[in-house]
């Protein structure tokens, strides 16, 4: 295909951009826009003109033209070219947000040190924009909405986008047909943390299916495809349809008497279906009336969704250890949360209401530390005014109990930012990397183990750093992590931040086995964030962690024994 004008307007508009970013020549700057300006608005495409009929067009010159005719063999030119090279790809991502122009990115960049999209959502959920000059709450908010639409956008998502999208399909089928069956299977249901597809099992018919997807604002624009297909002996009408033109949603039609046969089919992943087919009898083609009566053929106990995943489920059903997964009821604390002391935008005291209020015995504060300085960490002097306030809140909400917490930064060294007098003062210390975050292995792991080995260490916070579908995070030898963990009689956080679910579950059996307690944390920096514990215990559970090895499922009195 031709080469549109634009596209070329488009490539000049990012070259004035990153100008603009670089501190560069104004006058320069001005000059591509005009220039992106002039060529969007040609009506004769540039591809079709010559070198000579380019520079003649008012407005372009023979420099401009240079450019255009480079970049029309190409698809770049050597300025462009210069200017890509000395900025982070992710930084140019970010010049693609809604809200915010170059000096804005420069800000984030430099001062804030965020180098890719993913990264500025986070920072606008831990509340860390409004403090830098320009900003603001209205600001950050433009910008965190800007961020959530293009990721909602994006071929894969999140699982809780997945999870709302979900809820609101079944909900307003059942709305429009009450008789209708449909059931939540595949990813989704084992509650995978990043989703390709969304898939139903449903015994409504095709034509109720095509009317519906016709009249619902979720798909009214897409076009459904529907086949005829065999699935593992049984005859279904398989439906897919894209989401907002995105994620594909699928719906597997049968007849409701085996919903349960199919539902079982396509709930487990690729791995988990084959040990069954290999090592286990069963007549697939026989009707059940639960997925339950399908394992108890096969003389297994029922498996649930989210271990489906062929990694070590069968192993802990030899064990028994299906019947001891650790359930939100299960949690009698949150450890690990911010106030406006440092980036949170809740004040302490509204912080530890709410989570009394929402029936949990205890609150661990973690704010940053002072090498945090992007967001307001706290010096000597604020974490005794931290600490009165505790002691006072403490007073006024017994027993609820506010417990003295720090997030201390790992520092490049693997020290903490502070004196072993100060760590001293607080009740437990959740030490994270923030900083200096591309490391190889060997770097990264000897970093976290010389914290793990710091006397005050007593929970390592998202080991990797990790930030799902923005940045891998930074590689670690995780059985180094978590014998040293072991050794040292340290707790693992499973982030419970939907962004982050760091640990990764697939290692939470190694932690168990090596005796290692994990800490589900919501890193909550507004009171609503608390409700993030639900991916937490939903990731926690596909890890197969047991209430016993759960950190924040022990009582105020167990856990205070832990602190002191």
């Amino acid at each position: 295909m031709a080469i549109t004008n634009r596209q070329i307007a488009k490539a000049f508009r990012l070259a004035s951009q990153l100008m603009e970013l670089h501190s560069e020549n104004p006058f320069k700057v001005r000059s591509l826009q005009n220039a992106a300006f002039k060529i969007e608005k040609l009506s004769v495409p540039l591809s079709s003109q010559n070198e000579i009929e380019i520079a003649s067009i008012e407005g372009i010159g023979k420099g401009l033209q240079a450019k255009i005719s480079d970049y029309l063999k190409r698809e770049s030119f050597s300025d462009l070219d210069d200017l890509v090279s000395r900025t982070p790809s992710g930084v140019i991502d970010m010049l693609g947000i809604k809200g915010i122009g170059p000096k804005k990115v420069l800000q984030l960049w430099k001062e804030l040190e965020i180098e890719s999209v993913g990264e500025l959502l986070y920072a606008c959920n831990e509340n860390r924009l409004v403090s830098l000059k320009g900003f603001g709450e209205k600001t950050q908010k433009l910008i965190r909405e800007s961020i959530e639409f293009r990721i909602s956008n994006a071929h894969n998502c999140l699982f809780p986008i997945a999870e709302f999208v979900s809820d609101e399909i079944i909900t307003k089928i059942k709305f429009s047909s009450p008789d209708i069956e449909i059931f939540l299977t595949g990813q989704v249901r084992r509650k995978c943390e990043i989703i390709t597809s969304i898939e139903f099992i449903s015994s409504i018919n095709e034509s109720e299916l095509k009317l519906f997807l016709s009249g619902s604002e979720l798909f009214r624009e897409e076009i459904a495809l529907f086949k005829k297909e065999v699935l593992e002996g049984f005859e279904i009408i398989k439906a897919e349809v894209l989401f907002q033109k995105t994620i594909p949603v699928i719906f597997y039609l049968c007849e409701k008497n085996i919903l349960s046969n199919l539902l079982f089919i396509t709930s487990g992943s690729e791995k988990h279906m084959e040990v069954l087919k290999s090592n286990h009898k069963f007549n697939i083609l026989e009707i059940f009336d639960s997925e339950a009566s399908i394992y108890k053929s096969m003389d297994l106990p029922y498996f649930i969704p989210e271990l489906r995943e062929g990694k070590f489920e069968f192993d802990l059903a030899q064990k028994n250890g299906l019947s001891s997964l650790i359930e939100e009821k299960d949690l009698k604390g949150i450890l690990h949360n911010h106030s406006t002391y440092s980036d949170g935008n809740d004040t302490l005291k509204d912080m530890a209401l709410y989570c009394k209020e929402l029936g949990y015995e205890y609150l661990g504060i973690c704010d940053h530390s002072k090498s945090a300085f992007y967001a307001n960490g706290l010096k000597e002097d604020r974490i005794i005014q931290q600490h009165q306030e505790i002691e006072k809140l403490n007073k006024e909400l017994a027993p609820f109990k506010v417990f003295k917490g720090i997030e201390s930064d790992i520092l490049s060294s693997g020290e903490l930012d502070y004196s072993d007098d100060v760590l001293n003062t607080f009740d437990f210390i959740v030490a994270s990397v923030h900083s200096n975050l591309r490391m190889d292995e060997e770097k990264a792991t000897t970093r976290l183990i010389k914290a793990i080995e710091n006397k005050y260490t007593t929970i390592l916070g998202h080991p990797t750093g990790r930030l799902l579908l923005s940045r891998p995070g930074y590689p670690i030898d995780h059985k180094k992590v978590i014998d040293a963990c072991s050794a040292n009689e340290v707790v693992i956080e499973l982030n419970a931040n939907p962004y982050r679910l760091d640990i990764d579950w697939r290692w939470i059996q190694y932690a168990m086995e090596k005796g290692v307690m994990i800490s589900i944390n919501p890193d909550a920096h507004r009171k609503e964030g608390y409700h993030d514990m639900h991916f937490g215990v939903g990731v926690a559970r596909k890890g197969g962690l047991t209430k016993e090895m759960t950190f924040n499922a022990l009582s105020l009195e167990e856990i205070a024994l832990k602190f002191f």
